[in-house]
């Protein structure tokens, strides 16, 4: 499955113009032949807009989902994009996948809240693993830090999730999380890793980009460099089935020793 991911950071506070990037990267990635379009963490919105996050938060089935089922329809692939959601009187930091006909498949909202923004802004989520099959993969969503707790994404293994799809807020000095641990979470947990990531700088941060999509075997099949980009890679079935045929981690594992993890 061809996979496209969006590095860029958008048009922070305005869902408009938003929308219009993802439209026109939707339909570059689709010609492409893309199956699959990601878009990085709080996409729709922009990241650092303080109380805006609030102002501009949504339900998961509000208008701007409305909106991108109607660009994932129209350009016939399928869109994960980040956003603030809004659940009655708490707002959530949460990532959404819509299939190619439009269908919302799948809604997370990010377990682990990095540093006083976003426990300011968010609730933490509470659900780990929230997956949906596309193409004939299972895939799972996860949120920038969350990618960084082993037990999260161990849990997604598995749950038996294929293509790990994490929009992300990746910033200075971390960049380290992108060129080796993401990598590394997709050869311990044998499955491909979507990291997408916002570039630039926003607000009091300044986003790292380096985008990547890596392989069960722990090798980036794309990377994006410090700019808006898009870039593309494929996720194969076949080399994932070989590569968790030959890479035992997890039939290896002594869940009886693992106690003290909990």
């Amino acid at each position: 499955m061809r996979t496209a991911l969006l590095q860029n950071s958008g048009r922070p506070g305005s869902t408009v113009e938003n929308l219009k990037v993802l439209d026109e990267a939707a339909g570059r990635a689709a010609a492409a032949g893309a199956a699959l379009l990601a878009a990085p963490e709080m996409f729709l919105t922009g990241y650092a807009i303080g109380d805006d996050i609030a102002r501009l938060a949504e339900p998961a089935d509000g208008d701007c989902a409305d909106a991108i089922a109607e660009i994932a329809s129209r350009h016939g692939l399928a869109v994960a994009y980040g956003y603030p959601e809004r659940a009655g009187e708490a707002v959530y930091n949460a990532a959404q996948l819509i299939s190619a006909d439009g269908t919302r498949l799948a809604n997370y909202r990010k377990t682990h809240l990095f540093g006083c923004f976003e426990r300011d802004h968010f609730a933490p989520g509470g659900q780990p693993v929230v997956q949906a099959e596309l193409d004939g993969l299972t895939v799972g969503l996860m949120i920038c830090y969350d990618v960084e707790f082993p037990e999260n994404v161990r849990a997604h293994a598995l749950a038996g999730t294929d293509l790990l799809v994490v929009p992300t807020a990746q910033m200075h000095p971390f960049q380290f999380v992108a060129e080796s641990l993401v990598p590394v979470r997709a050869f311990e947990n044998q499955m491909y890793v979507a990291y997408v990531n916002r570039v630039g700088r926003e607000g009091e941060f300044e986003f790292v980009g380096l985008s990547t999509l890596a392989g069960p075997d722990g090798l980036a099949r794309t990377r994006a460099g410090r700019a808006e980009e898009l870039v593309l890679a494929d996720v194969d079935p076949a080399f994932l089935a070989a590569s968790r045929e030959a890479n035992p981690y997890l039939t290896d594992r002594r869940p009886g020793l693992y106690g003290s993890l909990v």
